[in-house]
């Protein structure tokens, strides 16, 4: 750890992203009570079928005090909570492709939303978890036009219609052979990251294997505030 690093943790103390508490170790990614209580996805419980792509791996399940956390950091602007959920990710990505990938990118923000939000969080998590597992985090898709937030639609159709035509592959882009991971940060019908991996197969990639945080329920519906891409 630098001395600007140390220097920050005296000032701003690194809290566990889930229930706020001051970490006792600074190098952890969340406190021993979350530890054991948050609901962890195990195994196959951890996997989702997303239509193109191989599977979608998930640590989280999204409910209990996981929607606060994602809150946080996509709404909030506390960036600093997408190292401690990419550590989750890669971990869970190490434990279900220990083989690895060729390369990894994120499903992107479109242009509004990103100025809106000040930042992409789908790239930082994809950027962080590339940095742990060392594949390279590449941009290999655009937003092309702003959606309505999926969480405002309830049937799993009007999902895949909202998504279908807003995303595109960046001019130039040439995935023959690769393995890729496509990264976001909350997966419940799969709609955006299956149009994503879509474009990433018909890019010429091998396979692809989406990532995100947490899962939510199919039907969209917690007890946490409603999401948006």
């Amino acid at each position: 750890m630098s001395l600007g690093e140390r220097v920050l943790d005296l000032l701003f103390p690194p809290k566990c992203p889930f229930c706020q508490k001051i970490l006792d170790d600074p190098r952890a990614p969340l406190c021993p009570a979350c530890q054991l209580r948050l609901p962890w996805l195990e195994g196959k419980a951890g996997e989702r079928r997303v239509d193109f792509a191989e599977s979608c791996f998930s640590p989280l399940a999204y409910r209990d005090d996981v929607p606060g956390a994602v809150h946080r950091y996509k709404f909030s602007g506390v960036r600093a909570l997408g190292k401690p959920l990419a550590l989750l990710m890669a971990q869970c990505l190490k434990d279900h492709l220990p083989q690895g990938a060729d390369l990894i990118c994120w499903a992107p923000l479109s242009r509004k939303r990103l100025r809106k939000r000040g930042f992409d969080q789908a790239r930082l998590l994809a950027e962080e978890v590339g940095r742990i597992c060392s594949i390279p985090a590449v941009p290999l898709l655009e937003k092309r036009r702003d959606t309505q937030a999926q969480s405002e639609l309830t049937e799993e159709s009007a999902r895949r219609a909202n998504a279908r035509g807003a995303y595109a592959l960046l001019p130039g882009i040439d995935l023959t052979g690769k393995r890729v991971v496509l990264v976001d940060d909350v997966v419940t019908s799969g709609a955006t990251l299956s149009e994503c991996a879509g474009l990433l197969r018909m890019g010429g990639a091998e396979g692809v294997w989406c990532l995100t945080a947490a899962q939510a329920r199919r039907d969209g519906k917690s007890s946490a505030k409603k999401e948006e891409k």
